[in-house]
């Protein structure tokens, strides 16, 4: 039995025109000890220290220039909170008023008991009873959609689900990338035209799922969870396309927000999802995404 071989020449796989254009407008990276600096007049950021007149870089990472200061950004690093943050995390202990939480950063995180709506969204103070019911609310394992509502001294987040935005996540893909990939916008969740809805977390985990009827009650204060309906195979194809195009622009450190993810499910129509695991799709897809972006800037 004789298998068919794919050989293509590199040259054919990606458009390298387009490639060299790219890559004459991509970011300058700095390597931790490279000069970023080499004059007097600049105040020193994060990432950078001095030697002698010159900045130099701690981190590997991009320059960002405010007025005179200057700083590094990693492009690989936990995920340093700022309140109003949207984020998505799991839970991993249940304890006295209070939930332990991942949310990617340095520090585990907490949300309060008095911080989630209470079912049937009674407006009381938590009682002892609410306490000992806590694990029927949320438990070790369960995937949420918080707000940063407060950063304690020593850098804990405090969350917040007090909206019925927030809650327990249900069925989905979880995707994570590195937090500096989120770009910061107004809203971080979005029901894309494919059929899929996206919660973009500033803590680089990303929640991929069929979008679902949004008209609910919020008689179950966020805390539903339903696993056992099916989801359509053509819907499970909708959302493992936009995950593997997720990751194709993480993979080529392109900044993540609905647009960019929009254009990258648009123009990998061409491939099949698998195809898009593999580093000809991945590149090619990244490529067309960013031509694109800079085309609508112009």
């Amino acid at each position: 039995m004789t298998a068919n071989i794919k050989i293509r020449l590199a040259r054919d796989r990606v458009d390298m025109g387009l490639l060299a254009q790219n890559q004459a407008n991509a970011p300058r990276l700095y390597t931790p000890g490279e000069v970023v600096i080499a004059e007097g007049g600049f105040m020193k950021g994060h990432g950078t220290y001095g030697e002698g007149e010159d900045i130099k870089a701690s981190v590997a990472g991009v320059i960002e220039k405010v007025n005179k200061l200057i700083s590094i950004k990693p492009l690989k690093s936990r995920y340093v909170g700022e309140i109003g943050d949207v984020v998505v995390a799991r839970i991993i202990d249940v304890q006295q008023k209070r939930w332990k939480v991942d949310t990617n950063s340095r520090l585990d995180s907490i949300l309060l008991l008095s911080s989630v709506n209470l079912p049937g969204g009674e407006l009381r103070r938590r009682v002892s009873e609410d306490e000992q019911t806590m694990r029927k609310y949320l438990q070790e394992g369960d995937l949420i959609s918080a707000e940063v509502q407060n950063i304690y001294e020593e850098g804990t987040l405090s969350l917040y689900t007090r909206s019925l935005r927030y809650g327990k996540l249900s069925q989905g893909v979880l995707v994570k990338v590195f937090p500096s990939l989120v770009k910061r916008r107004k809203t971080h969740f979005h029901s894309l035209p494919c059929g899929a809805s996206i919660i973009l977390g500033n803590n680089g985990f990303i929640w991929i799922a069929p979008t679902v009827n949004t008209d609910v009650d919020g008689g179950d204060g966020g805390f539903s969870q339903n696993l056992t309906e099916v989801v359509p195979k053509a819907d499970r194809e909708v959302i493992a396309r936009v995950r593997n195009c997720t990751l194709a622009l993480a993979h080529c450190k392109m900044m993540l927000y609905d647009t960019s993810i929009l254009y990258a499910y648009e123009l990998s129509m061409k491939y099949e999802v698998k195809q898009l695991l593999e580093q000809e799709a991945i590149f090619d897809v990244a490529f067309l995404t960013k031509h694109r972006l800079r085309l609508q800037d112009e």
